[in-house]
């Protein structure tokens, strides 16, 4: 079996990573190294361009989450994104967090529309995080014009968004969102700091999607954020799940995936969140050894096959 395909069938699509495997990370990589950061948009704020996902530890066990939380400590991650959707990953985050959390930039989001609901899940979530405050709290997966709407109209999210940044309990507000109209509107609408996007190849070329989400909040100053970086396409009729975790087929060619990480972080986006499997946020640190921004033969690569693939989401 060529290293490639072994590499890619025992450790991209292992059913979980091992405690020692964990530990053993890293091992091969130049001494001291460290993830490169990034500044946040105006903030100030410098974030490592991989992002923990923290929906890869939902069913995971605590000393899993431990484990790979310091890993990812050890290796230079300080951007921990995670929302009360994910399963039960808060409750794993928090106390895994917690020796690093002073240090550590935490980002949580809220699907709730209206500030009555958000308000609770947004206490249930410090709870469970086990932290007095998020350094980014978003408005989670906008996806038509009237979850906007709703999050904006009298007694909506946003109400509570700015009563929790003047008691302290959020410092940073954002939003993450699957549609280019709720994207665009969103930021219309209020001054945000961040936003999370699915900015991909595929999409980009193939689905004229995020060109211009990009080009907005780029326009405005705001911290941009990337999510489905190496993803490749939505999954065909009955086709089974990659991971639970991951509802798309991600990229599982390793060069592919490489250029595709490459293609999102050769923008102006401070960092990208990987897939929801621990395999491959470890996959996208090794990445970051030797990266070098995408060169114009990678990138036609990748349109040509974003052109031959069906894109996560269209617009227009």
């Amino acid at each position: 079996m060529k290293r490639r395909n072994f590499i890619r069938n025992t450790t991209l699509t292992s059913v979980a990573l091992s405690i020692p495997a964990i530990r053993a990370f890293g091992s091969n990589f130049p001494p001291g190294f460290q993830l490169p950061k990034r500044v946040l948009g105006k903030t100030g704020i410098e974030l490592s361009v991989i992002g923990f996902g923290g929906i890869m530890l939902n069913d995971n066990t605590p000393e899993f989450a431990e484990e790979i939380v310091s890993k990812a400590w050890e290796m230079g991650c300080n951007y921990y994104d995670v929302a009360p959707s994910y399963g039960n990953a808060e409750i794993k985050l928090g106390p895994a967090l917690k020796p690093y959390r002073k240090n550590a930039f935490l980002a949580c989001k809220t699907t709730q529309r209206e500030a009555v609901n958000a308000t609770r899940e947004l206490e249930a979530s410090l709870k469970h995080l086990e932290t007095d405050w998020f350094d980014l709290y978003q408005l989670h997966a906008l996806t038509t014009i009237e979850d906007v709407e709703r999050c904006f109209a009298p007694g909506g999210t946003i109400e509570m968004i700015d009563k929790a940044k003047k008691e302290g309990k959020i410092r940073l507000a954002g939003f993450s969102a699957h549609s280019v109209d709720a994207a665009l509107l969103a930021m219309s609408r209020y001054d945000f700091d961040t936003i999370l996007f699915p900015f991909n190849f595929t999409t980009w070329y193939a689905g004229n999607f995020g060109p211009q989400v990009y080009a907005e909040a780029e326009k405005r100053g705001m911290g941009i954020l990337a999510l489905k970086a190496m993803a490749l396409r939505p999954l065909k009729q009955g086709e089974a799940k990659f991971d639970k975790n991951v509802w798309y087929q991600p990229v599982e060619d390793e060069e592919t995936m490489k250029k595709a990480l490459k293609f999102t972080l050769s923008k102006g986006i401070t960092a990208a969140v990987p897939p929801g499997k621990s395999t491959l946020f470890l996959k996208a640190i090794e990445f970051m050894k030797d990266y070098k921004p995408l060169t114009k033969e990678e990138d036609a690569f990748l349109a040509d096959l974003a052109s031959r693939t069906e894109p996560l989401f269209r617009h227009g």
